[in-house]
């Protein structure tokens, strides 16, 4: 049985690399749009954690931009290391092999929304608050 300890094990290696990421914003826009093209190109496969896995992307292209500075710092390595390992083709089951590949992209993309959802939920009220603002705004302009 796979468990989130088995995760947590393999997954240290990805955590890694997103230290890299977090360093170099270049580096980690590069990586988002990689990820974002595989999403979009694998998207029938992905159905039951296409919206999860795009909060996470929406998470960290917020950070990218530098519009969303609250996120803890381990909480975005942990996104960055999730979609490391998303657009990583050998991971602990390779993606070529008919779906099944994709079976672990989504246990690791659960566990890390299980891991962050208290700042998940955070960044979802403060997308809700910027949204409220910005709706207020345009309604004076107009």
């Amino acid at each position: 049985m796979v468990t989130d300890k088995n995760y947590e094990q393999g997954y240290k290696k990805y955590v890694t690399k997103a230290k890299e990421y977090l360093e170099n914003k270049t580096k980690s826009e590069a990586l988002l749009k990689e990820a974002t093209e595989k999403a979009n190109n694998k998207s029938g496969r992905l159905e039951e954690v296409w919206d999860r896995l795009q909060l996470l992307f929406e998470v960290f292209r917020a950070w990218i931009k530098g519009d969303y500075v609250e996120i803890p710092k381990g909480s975005i390595i942990m996104i960055i290391a999730t979609v490391i390992y998303f657009v990583t083709p050998i991971d602990l089951v390779p993606d070529f092999l008919l779906g099944l590949g994709f079976l672990d992209d989504a246990a690791v993309i659960g566990f890390t929304l299980k891991q962050i959802s208290n700042d998940l939920d955070k960044f979802k009220e403060w997308k809700k608050s910027r949204l409220n603002i910005l709706g207020e705004n345009s309604n004076i302009i107009q």
